[in-house]
């Protein structure tokens, strides 16, 4: 055995799987030199996430990674509810756009993870070290000591700054740190099945409440289907694997069981868990090893992203030393209460589907019908309003303390697409920027600001927008009174204006995970500015007191 002398790294991501590799590409984006370590070699090959969301999108956007993803992907797929006796009750078809891309879309996780993994070349400070297993991890005032160890048994040190547990459900870190998993396991076990050569013309999602036996039936890309049967008590997991009980469980459904291409079957346990706290020292646990939940809102993995979108800028900001660490802790208030609501919601369309034999499944699909009959509830449901949005109330925004926030606040900002002065069309993000943005609607963003508070912004590096109303096709010929580094977009379907007005706000502060961390409507952003810094960010060098900012 063999050991190394420590290396230093400002942030080490345990876990390649798609969360973790979504975490050093966002890292990599930011310009943070990471190393992320896996004990798998390769992808791992089997059953797991099918669903990818418009807001993990959108971080896929800000990483240039988005499109490949997508290329092996089918968007806007429906989801349909199918009572017991399999009337369509539910058809949600969310065709909104509100953050640039469509709510419901469907992929192969192997293949994204390939994209993820690919995309952390394009990256010289991330390096990536397979097969290399965390072996004890340690911290001290000043950081992390990592003990690692590659498939050749030799040994390594590392030390870094801060630790991403990207790890998985079964997070070593998060055991070595004492972490408990709170919550419940479910009694019912299911059985995952993939096929290739798709046998129905069915080109949906489907979640059956057959009390015989609920099942799901996904429509997925290059011509597979996923089905997931429900077990019953005293049915054996590892019996209900063998070729013939898979075929069997196939058979209601398929024309010819027998010729049916069995790619690969597994049995899943479903748990409604969640870490008792994401964050511990200088470590932060994100996805599965932050939490766990039943498959059916199609959220685990979304979450996953979620979590480390949220994550990785904060801890951009304080390597950089910009921000203090106590930015770090915002990342536990803001993200485990959705995390939280994510498990609730599965939780609660795991139980409206399961229901059991006798009454239970017939209550419920009355009670479904009759929802299906009001025509408010039925855009709810069909609209995919049902899933929770993230809402930070406490955290990196201003007026948390004195509750003085905008409606606006703690909200992700809607991305429509944009005009620019070439007349290219964009959406709003690739505008913004991957880092913090000050944007102005019809008005100039840095209007009023005092030196100190321009301070913030350049601490920030904010990058400055403003966006006009859609004129009709008259051609925007520029302002005198907007900055030169000021970036001028059209609103093309005036989406913005529509948002602004209704959350009465005339300029927002955007964090790069594209949620409003301020905003004012008269008089300017800038005393939101004063509070976030003085809260937040390290001291600001003296700024230029022949600086500041009136007029347009």
């Amino acid at each position: 055995m063999v050991t190394t002398a420590a290396r230093y790294f400002p942030v080490v991501v345990v876990g390649a799987g798609p969360v973790g590799a979504t975490a050093a590409n966002l890292l990599g984006t930011y310009g943070v030199a990471t190393l992320v370590v896996d004990r798998e070699t390769s992808v791992v090959d089997y059953p797991r996430a099918i669903g990818v969301d418009d807001e993990a999108l959108r971080t896929l956007q800000t990483v240039g990674l988005a499109d490949d993803v997508l290329r092996d992907a089918i968007q806007n797929v429906p989801l349909k509810f199918f009572t017991a006796r399999g009337r369509c009750l539910a058809d949600v078809r969310p065709a909104r756009q509100e953050y640039g891309w469509y709510r419901r879309n469907v992929f192969v996780q192997p293949a994204a993870e390939a994209v993820l993994r690919a995309g952390l070349k394009r990256f010289p400070p991330v390096e990536v070290e397979l097969g290399t297993e965390l072996r004890t991890l340690t911290q001290d005032a000043d950081g992390v000591t990592l003990q690692l160890r590659d498939a050749n048994g030799r040994e390594q040190e590392v030390r870094a700054s801060f630790v991403i547990a990207a790890d998985g459900g079964r997070s070593p870190i998060r055991r070595q740190l004492g972490v408990p998993m709170e919550g419940a396991t479910h009694p019912y076990k299911w059985v995952v099945i993939d096929c290739a050569n798709d046998p129905l013309d069915a080109p949906y999602t489907a979640l059956h409440g057959d009390p015989r036996r609920p099942y799901v039936c996904a429509h997925m890309p290059d011509d597979y289907r996923r089905w997931e049967f429900m077990l019953f008590p005293g049915e054996d997991a590892d019996e209900m694997l063998a070729p013939d009980r898979v075929r069997e469980l196939l058979r209601p459904h398929v024309h010819d069981p027998a010729a049916v291409e069995v790619v690969r079957a597994r049995v899943y346990t479903h748990h409604s868990r969640i870490a008792a706290r994401f964050v511990v020292g200088r470590v932060a646990l994100a996805g599965d090893a932050a939490h766990l939940m039943p498959p059916w809102a199609g959220q685990g993995l979304n979450t996953g992203l979620r979590d480390v979108t949220n994550l990785c800028w904060k801890l951009a900001a304080i390597v950089d030393g910009a921000a203090r660490p106590v930015l770090l802790d915002s990342y536990e208030h803001e993200r485990r209460p959705h995390a939280q609501a994510m498990i609730d919601l599965s939780t609660t369309l795991g139980r409206i589907l399961s229901a059991g034999r006798g009454g239970s499944a017939h209550v419920r699909d009355l009670l479904l019908r009759g929802a299906a009959l009001a025509p408010p509830l039925r855009r709810w449901i069909e609209e995919m309003r049902f899933k929770p949005m993230p809402h930070y109330g406490d955290g990196f925004v201003a007026g948390a303390s004195t509750g003085a926030r905008a409606a606006c606040v703690g909200r992700m900002l809607p991305q429509p697409i944009v005009e620019a002065l070439d007349g290219a069309h964009l959406r709003l993000d690739d505008v913004l920027g991957p880092g913090f943005a000050i944007v102005g609607f019809e008005a100039d963003p840095l209007d009023g600001l005092t030196p100190e508070q321009l301070a913030v912004l350049r601490r920030l590096e904010a990058r400055v927008v403003k966006v006009i109303e859609s004129r009709a096709g008259e051609r925007y010929r520029g302002e005198p009174c907007v900055s030169p580094e000021t970036v001028v977009v059209e609103d093309v379907h005036n989406d913005l204006r529509t948002w602004s007005a209704a959350h009465r706000c005339r300029v927002v502060l955007v964090r790069p995970d594209r949620y409003v961390a301020a905003a004012a409507d008269r008089g300017g952003i800038g005393p939101e500015l004063t509070d976030l810094a003085t809260r937040f960010l390290a001291a600001l060098p003296a700024p230029d007191r022949g600086e500041s900012r009136s007029g347009g």
